[in-house]
């Protein structure tokens, strides 16, 4: 049986694979999809075909005389994507990791390559298989040479085949005639012009007849149909010059040995290396090298009796640093709060050798609980991951002295929201772990991860300069996130499920009115019904059309609300279904035993370094209409309790004027007068007792939009003015205040020098989007990076003063307690004759979280409901 070649067309894989693969990257921000793409579809490939040798051909950038011959004619080929460029060493990287033969040559291109070599190894009776996304290459098909074309569908690989006799029953012609009906037909993706007016049928058709674009110019006259005839007449120096593009050089010289590319062991330990860099663990499997994560198997001890387990607790005692897991058993899939029945045991790493399990059958888990509360005492280090959610089982004293190395890790890289100790395996200490694992090993593995991991996060925090950030405000945070999900807030079931029932009676009220005007009875919830009612039933004007029907976008329907009462009536539905099924049946699902919901805070999900709410979202409680204000009511306090609820004015636009400088700015600020006011007076060249509310407004939306880097279009969507007059308020506000556009500029150009923005307190935030090829990323990204410093300063500033709230409220032995943190807001439940005292508190905690060169400013308010506190 004769021997087999597999020749890997390099670009033009990786260019399958980039666009057929969503955007993947690793921990250090390099884009890895076409790499992996290109990886999968070359295993299936080499598994499939058993060949002996393997070989990749890369173009090189230096122009070859195609690029020469195309520039002439129509400038210079389209710039590859940045995000694919630079994957492209990276891939040359990874084939020779693994002993891949790779070609490249000045002066020719990866087809002239394939030719080439497909030609001498079918002349040595080899066996040719060659993989491209090209079909330029199917004129090299022979009965020896296969030409296989991979596709990429929604992650999955799918493969045409072509040998000679396939090419011919796909297209008509042979192989060779294949280059004359590309050279008529053209092929844009491969930049070959072809003759303008005749497509891939036409092309068949006269090639079939005349076998060449020469025999068919000789007999124009004669071709069909007429435009063909006058179009090869026309553009005959086009189709020349495509046949010259389309043909691939079979001759060429090259320096290359077919012994070199013979195939060996391609799964190296230097290959498994750089897969766990690039984070291909589904690839991992296929290698039988021992990596570093078996090094620090071999040092997991599970504790075989109670004694063992009293011996390692006594050793961890004594240690510096301790790296601790609780866990649970894979078939508890609840919260560690759900019980500590549920607790399989916990895990102590305090050593490199010393990382020991002890499970729950040696040591009853009330005991061993009890005993890792007092090993949590004193001076060591802490080092677990997700703090808050095992908090209940470490001493007070813990606050001091612990370590969360999730925290550190979201730090470093605040883009990624989805931390598990397996990324900080990974991303620090170079462990690529196995998805699935048994209890007591990934224990091991999570208490190993969190004490090795430690020293390394802590020294990049500090050269990041966020060791402070982390150490004050981010770590201490954690201790209030947890008071405040023990706390709880008060929900009234029985006025919760009084607010349902009238807001089902208005959407029933609202669904007859709106079936009485369309004529008939229909799924308001389905946009492809809802879509037809309106623009063709009722004919009503400015529907837009798209391939799955009519659009029925808020943002279509708004624009249609004022001219059509119908129309607003189904936006009103909308608000007051979403009303009913995210809150009034929603937190319902939440209410515990004790009547109160004790949501998640969440501080590491967001890239500007907010706090999030989960499980219920207590911070997107509606507050623009009356209604969805109307939810705060059922928000209440225990009996003996009042709200007291503080928000911050403006704190956002204070921390531009800060940061900024603007003069302006900062003296309208500390004149104390009313912002938006003095911005429409300034702006609209209007005396101050002269502006009006719609002036005020206006000026609002300018002041708030500037901080989020708003466009002439977005602010004339918000204010329902042209994009002349939008353009001409944007420009005049930063007329009145230079220093706001300075500083903008100059965030953008930091952000993109440097790769991130940066708050007042150091918190980075990585831009990456400001250097994508895409211009809409990077718009985006100029958003982001004016933006960051700002909100994310404001974050800061508000976490800082949570701690210092709630750290004041439990040192005094109040019975009053912080309950909610929504925005730039906070909610204390204040017992009544404490009730001065924490206004006090909140007050000064929170005007004295910051020193800005403007005041910050709270609105405070009391009541015996959210809603009328806020």
């Amino acid at each position: 049986m004769a021997e087999k070649i597999v020749l890997i067309d390099g670009h033009s894989i990786l260019n399958r694979a980039f666009f057929g693969l969503p955007d993947l990257t690793n921990s250090e921000g390099l884009h890895t999809n076409a790499i992996y793409g290109f990886l999968n579809i070359m295993l299936k490939l080499l598994d499939e075909e058993k060949p002996e040798y393997l070989t990749v051909a890369f173009d090189v950038h230096a122009p070859t005389f195609r690029h020469q011959m195309y520039e002439e004619y129509k400038g210079t080929r389209k710039p590859m994507a940045d995000e694919l460029r630079q994957q492209v060493p990276v891939m040359k990287e990874v084939l020779r990791s693994m002993g891949i033969r790779i070609i490249e040559q000045e002066g020719l291109e990866a087809d002239d390559l394939l030719g080439t070599l497909s030609k001498r190894c079918e002349s040595e009776g080899m066996d040719v298989t060659i993989i491209s996304g090209d079909r330029d290459l199917l004129q090299l098909a022979t009965d020896k040479v296969k030409i296989r074309i991979p596709k990429t569908k929604q992650g999955r690989t799918e493969v045409e085949d072509y040998y000679a006799a396939d090419v011919k029953e796909r297209y008509q012609v042979t192989p060779l005639e294949f280059i004359d009906m590309k050279a008529l037909m053209g092929d844009t993706s491969d930049n070959i012009p072809g003759v303008p007016g005749i497509g891939e049928k036409t092309a068949a058709k006269i090639i079939t007849e005349y076998h060449s674009i020469e025999n068919a110019y000789q007999h124009a006259g004669e071709l069909k149909p007429p435009r063909a005839s006058k179009a090869i007449v026309e553009y005959w120096d086009m189709a020349v010059m495509s046949k010259k593009l389309a043909a691939i050089c079979v001759d060429a010289s090259l320096d290359y040995d077919i012994e070199s590319a013979r195939l060996g062991n391609i799964f190296t330990e230097e290959a498994y290396t750089l897969f766990q860099k690039l984070q291909f663990k589904n690839l991992l499997s296929r290698f039988e090298v021992k990596g570093p994560s078996h090094a620090v198997e071999d040092s997991f001890r599970t504790a075989g009796s109670r004694e063992e387990a009293e011996r390692i607790l006594e050793e961890a005692s004594e240690a510096e640093t301790l790296g601790v897991a609780v866990f649970r058993r894979t078939a508890e899939a609840l919260p560690l709060f759900a019980g500590e029945a549920r607790i399989g045991g916990v895990a102590l790493c305090f050593g490199e050798k010393e990382i020991y399990c002890i499970p729950e059958e040696k040591m009853e888990i009330a005991e061993l609980l009890e005993k890792l509360e007092k090993l949590s005492a004193g001076p060591k280090t802490l080092s677990v991951f997700h703090l808050k959610e095992t908090m209940k089982y470490f001493t007070p004293s813990v606050k001091d002295n612990c370590f969360d190395g999730i925290i550190a890790a979201y730090l470093l890289n605040p883009l990624k929201n989805d931390y598990g100790f397996e990324d900080v395996a990974r991303e620090q200490l170079d462990l690529l772990l196995e998805e699935k694992m048994e209890d007591e090993k990934k224990a091991c593995y999570e208490a190993y991860t969190a004490y090795a991991s430690a020293a390394p996060l802590q020294d990049k925090l500090e050269e990041a300069g966020m060791w402070k950030l982390f150490k004050e405000i981010e770590m201490p945070l954690v201790f209030t996130l947890f008071d405040m999900e023990q706390n709880g807030v008060r929900v009234e079931a029985d006025e919760l499920k009084d607010y349902g029932n009238r807001l089902a009676v208005q959407i029933s009220r609202l669904e007859q009115e709106i079936w009485q005007e369309a004529g008939e009875e229909f799924n308001i919830n389905s946009p492809k019904q809802l879509g037809v009612i309106l623009f063709e039933k009722m004919g009503l004007k400015g529907g837009k059309k798209t391939k799955t029907g009519y659009s029925t976008a808020a943002d279509v329907l708004e624009k249609l609300a004022p001219d059509y009462p119908v129309v607003a009536k189904i936006l009103e539905y909308r608000q007051l279904a979403k009303l009913k099924s995210t809150y009034a049946d929603g937190l319902a699902a939440f209410i515990s035993e004790d009547g109160r919901i004790h949501g998640k805070f969440n501080q590491t999900i967001t890239a500007t370094g907010r706090i999030s709410s989960t499980e219920p979202n207590l911070q997107n409680i509606p507050v623009r209409m009356e209604l969805g204000r109307l939810i705060r009511k059922v928000f209440v306090p225990e009996e003996g309790f009042v709200f007291v609820d503080a928000d911050y004015s403006q704190i956002e636009l204070r921390v531009l004027a800060h940061c900024s400088g603007d003069k302006q700015l900062i003296e309208a600020y500390r004149e104390e007068k009313d912002i938006h006011r003095i911005t429409a007076s300034q702006v609209f060249h209007t005396p101050f007792d002269q502006v009006t509310d719609l002036q005020r407004r206006n000026a609002k939306a300018v002041n708030f939009g500037i901080v989020y880097g708003i466009s002439s279009f977005g602010l004339s969507q918000d204010l329902s003015i042209t994009r002349k007059e939008a353009a001409q308020y944007i420009e005049q506000y930063f007329h009145t205040y230079p220093g706001i556009k300075i500083f903008l500029d100059d965030a953008v150009k930091q952000a993109k020098d440097k790769g991130y923005a940066v708050t007042l307190f150091g918190r980075r935030r990585p831009v990456p989007e400001l250097s994508s090829s895409n211009f809409m990323q990077r718009s985006f990204g100029e958003r982001v990076a004016m933006n960051s410093p700002i909100q994310g300063t404001a974050a800061d500033i508000m976490k800082i003063a949570m701690i210092g709230v709630n750290d004041r409220l439990k040192s005094g032995n109040m019975k009053s307690r912080l309950v909610l943190q929504v925005h730039d807001e906070l909610l204390v439940e204040a017992w009544e004759s404490e009730a001065e005292e924490v206004k006090k508190i909140l007050k000064e905690e929170m005007e004295q979280a910051a020193s800005l060169a403007v005041p910050l400013e709270i609105d405070m308010h009391t009541g015996k409901s959210w809603y009328e506190a806020k």
